[in-house]
This record gives C-alpha cells, structure tokens and sequence, in this order.
C-alpha cells in the first residue's frame, strides 16, 4: 500500500525546502572541554536536578552496559549490542519526552530503557532468549527491542498516526542507527509520517558503522539529516556525545510534534566504542587511533567536566548512583542466570486470531522435532 491511496483528509501546501536543511554544522551545547556555549534557537528549559538526573542515567547505563557484556562473557546471553559511547544520544533524546509519549527502539537502546522506566533484566531475556522481554510496554511506553534493522520506525510511525486520528496527546520517538537508512522501512515510515502530519521523531544514532561498513560507503547525501528534505519534514543535526545538546535538539522536535506541525528527521552524531555485538571484532575494520580519537569525546567525562563547574556533582551523588548501578548489576544477574528456556511451542502464540489451516500443520511439524531431538538425547 502506498500512502498516495488512502490520501489525508486536507493536503498541507507545498513546504519551502529552504526550512528543512539542517544547519551546516551539529548543534553543540557543550564543547569538548565541557564549556557550556548558548546557541541561538535551542535553549535550555533544564534545572539542576535535570542536569543531575541526565547524568545519573548516563553512568546508570554504562554500568549496566558493562553488566550485560559481562553476563555475556560467561554464557548467560547468546549475544549483546553495547552502547558504550552513545549514553548521550540516547537518554538526551528520550529525556525530551514526556510521559505519555512513547519509544520505539532499535536493539541498543537501553539507556533509553532506563530513561522510561524499564528493568534492564527484563530486556536481557531476548539476548537470553528466554522471550521478547519481560517488560510492560503499556505500563513503560517502550516497544520491544527490535532486531530487524529499521522495521520499528514503520511501528513508530504507524502508532503515531492511529494517535493523531484518536486525537491522543502523545509524541512518538523511534531510534535507529546510521546502517537502517540504507533499508527500505525507515523511509517509507517517514513518507508515510510526513504525508500524515503524524507525531513522531525519527532519531538516528550516527555511530559511523553500520557493523563494518562506515557511514561514507552508504550514502552520497552530504548528511543523514539531509535525507529530511525529500520527505518534506526538518531535518536536524546534533553533537551526540553532547547531552545538552541532543536534549535540547530533541525537545524542539517534539514541541514541534506536538502542536500538530508533524515528523521530525534527528541526526545524532556519536561512535559506538565497543563492538557492534559481542558477536563482532572491530579490529578489522577501524583502527586504534579513530577509537582514541573518540574516547576523549567521552560524553560522561565531558558532562562531568561541567557538572564539577556548576558545582552539581559531589562524592555523595557519586556513591549514590554507585550504590544504586550495584542494586541494578545485582537484579539483572538474579534475573537472568540461568534462567530456563520457555516452551518452543510458545512461537505459535500471539500471532493470528484465526490461525491458517497450514498453522497446525507447522505446529505438529516443530512437536515431532522436539520428541525426536528428547528422544536423542535421553
């Protein structure tokens, strides 16, 4: 179905191209000595606690990161994607939000999990492969992890035009990487997002690979961001590695989504300092210095750096966020080791209401092959 066969209900004018380029360099709040510069058109509506609450998830979310990698190592998860180096990106965006507003995530974004609410134990049982994920996401308004690259933005768009039509107050934000611009789905989600006018931020995590093949073998655009134009939407750039900046990037579009002016295009430019999975060896296609390069773009440190001049962060704060990473790394280990593997049979759950007649056919098939591989091994 295309979107030009179910037409809205009033057609917007034709939009000036002119208002939709992205800026020619990144918006960045803060540089990279942590020195905090103005910048016109994106203000900063965040107090102390804000400012402390955002690096309270940034440290919350390595910690955990590190958690998961390590829960991996000893054979508790099949395979893990790490966000080492996009703390920043992630809960800046997802910090924008409000809380009826929904996330649409990729596999990676688990900093935005924690942003939202989620139990990051709960979201290890798909890398555990125990089930999708123990999480409510109507309690959370955080969708299921998505391992399919780029089918969660045509989820995000889909749910943010039902809500439109419902009249809902709600804003969605859907996260992929720089590798799903090159499929198929992430475009026509926003073809179909801008045709609608509907509510919902497509936000790209720019961590210059998509697993090994680097941003410049992807596109001839001369940006990510740039690829906002041909869907008549805006499309904005962002420091990725800066939280301020990506915060206040985030929340223009979805104060722009809110007032009904529609979808937004973000570009969040970050590196992905550890492998692609734990599954993945980045030694073979970038090199030692690109990593240092980046590691002192740390965004934690560099935030930090700022926090200390503001006088926001102390040893109290610090063995605070230590105390509860502790409490967090402990209920994920109780969560996951060695927790048992459900049913096979629960692959035919929750997928049709009237199942085909090939469905039982499918279904007896997987039973003689679970008698006979008991049969084998007993």
């Amino acid at each position: 179905m295309s979107a030009a066969s179910n037409p809205p209900q009033s057609v917007p004018g034709p939009v000036d191209p002119n208002t939709l380029l992205p800026p020619d360099e990144p918006v960045q709040l803060l540089d990279d000595q942590g020195t905090l510069h103005e910048v016109e058109g994106f203000p900063l509506d965040l107090k102390d606690e804000d400012f402390r609450n955002l690096y309270r998830y940034m440290v919350l979310a390595r910690r955990v990161d590190k958690q998961a990698i390590n829960l991996q190592r000893q054979g508790q998860l099949g395979v893990y994607a790490s966000l080492l180096g996009q703390e920043a990106a992630q809960i800046g965006g997802a910090y924008a939000l409000d809380e009826q507003d929904w996330v649409f995530p990729s596999y990676r974004e688990m900093g935005a999990a924690l942003v939202r609410g989620v139990d990051p134990g709960k979201v290890l049982h798909l890398f555990r492969g125990t089930w999708l994920s123990n999480h409510d996401p109507m309690a959370t308004h955080f969708g299921l992890l998505s391992i399919p690259i780029g089918t969660q933005a045509l989820h995000a768009a889909g749910f943010a035009m039902g809500a439109k039509f419902d009249g809902k107050d709600l804003v969605v934000m859907t996260y992929f990487g720089d590798g799903a611009t090159s499929e198929g789905d992430p475009h026509e989600a926003m073809n179909f997002a801008a045709v609608y006018d509907a509510p919902c931020i497509f936000f790209v995590q720019n961590n210059q690979y998509a697993i090994s093949v680097p941003l410049s073998k992807q596109t001839r655009a001369p940006t990510i961001a740039h690829k906002a134009v041909g869907y008549g939407m805006p499309g904005f750039r962002c420091d990725g590695n800066d939280v301020l900046a990506t915060y206040a990037v985030a929340r223009q579009a979805v104060d722009r989504a809110r007032r009904g002016e529609g979808p937004s295009l973000i570009e969040a430019l970050t590196y992905r300092m550890e492998a692609h999975t734990t599954a993945d060896d980045p030694t073979r296609y970038r090199t030692p210095e690109e990593l240092e390069e980046w590691k002192r773009r740390d965004p934690i440190a560099r935030f930090e750096t700022f926090l200390e001049a503001e006088g926001l962060l102390d040893d109290d704060f610090r063995a605070q966020i230590d105390e509860e990473a502790r409490g967090y790394a402990a209920r994920m280990r109780e969560e996951i080791y060695d927790a048992p593997h459900g049913d096979p049979m629960e692959l035919f759950e929750h997928v049709y209401v009237d199942p085909p007649a090939s469905y039982e056919e499918q279904k007896a098939m997987l039973r003689r092959e679970i008698a006979s591989n008991q049969e084998g091994g007993s």
